[in-house]
């Protein structure tokens, strides 16, 4: 497997089409980041003193999209680009029988090429965030402190799990749930009239919502990147949000809400690089 790993991982690192995304990622993202950090440091009086660093990743400042706004909507993208460059491209280009006739075992090289993908994610998801990291040491002249590091870390490990969940499934689900979504919630709820029917409405919208791996990953930025006005999931009615501390929720809070959704993030990609599994194995291979 070690042999299809590493000529996966140079295969995708000098893809023409993976080179290309990968520099719109970072144009935009560091673009984004850096006009926000103009803006914390013209308005300094204005910005909270607690979690400045995450602003960087959050907020857009003179552009039109935060970093994570970019990651999640350009994530799937690369999880899309990876999955095709591997089994579908072997399929495409008819050298998948070749290789299978070389003593190589057939889960050898599925595992090989998913995990080459997935390091490739990492090593992706990584860099952007040290060098975000670094324009901001740079724009705002301190480093960020221990919590923040800490989140921004969990934060690469919910990224990796997202966009490896794309690797697997492509983008049907990004398109298909938030109409099912709607669909199911009035269907249950026709007559969302009354404050409570509002919320019944809300809550089966968003429980039917985190079916979608793109709302996990909202989700967990919110409560994870968010930690002074981050701690509930969807719309929250006034009367809702009445008795809820101003004060920050501690890193391990935050990652108590979003515990679950990293968890269902992991058993999406483990679901379904299974079922892939299975399927390939199974499948005939002809020349």
């Amino acid at each position: 497997m070690s042999v299809v790993f590493w000529k996966e991982l140079a295969d995708h690192f000098s893809s023409r089409r993976f080179m290309i995304l990968l520099i719109i990622v970072l144009l935009f993202g560091l673009w984004g980041s850096y006009s926000t950090g103009q803006a914390i440091r013209q308005n300094s009086e204005m910005v909270p003193p607690q979690f400045v660093f995450l602003l960087l990743v959050t907020s857009s400042g003179d552009s039109i999209f935060s970093l994570a706004t970019l990651l999640g909507f350009f994530g799937p993208l690369v999880g899309i680009t990876l999955g095709f460059d591997s089994i579908s491209g072997e399929y495409a280009r008819g050298t998948l029988s070749r290789v299978l006739s070389q003593p190589i075992y057939r889960d050898s090289l599925i595992n090989g090429k998913f995990f080459a993908g997935l390091t490739t994610i990492a090593v992706l998801w990584s860099s952007i965030l040290l060098l975000v990291i670094g324009l901001g040491i740079t724009l705002l002249g301190f480093p960020p402190n221990t919590e923040e590091l800490w989140r921004m870390l969990i934060f690469t490990v919910v990224g990796i799990f997202y966009v490896g969940f794309w690797l697997a499934l492509w983008l049907f689900m990004l398109l298909f749930i938030p109409v099912l979504t709607l669909a199911i919630a009035n269907i249950v709820v026709p007559d969302a009239t009354t404050p409570e029917a509002v919320s019944r409405q809300m809550d089966i919208a968003n429980a039917v919502g985190r079916i979608s791996p793109s709302t996990l990953f909202q989700e967990s930025v919110q409560i994870l990147l968010n930690p002074t006005t981050g701690r509930t999931f969807g719309g929250v009615l006034p009367g809702q949000a009445e008795g809820i501390l101003a004060s920050p929720l501690a890193i391990g809070q935050s990652l108590g809400l979003i515990w679950p959704h990293i968890t269902t993030l992991f058993g999406l990609v483990a679901v379904c690089f299974g079922i892939s599994y299975i399927m390939f194995m199974r499948a005939e291979i002809r020349a």
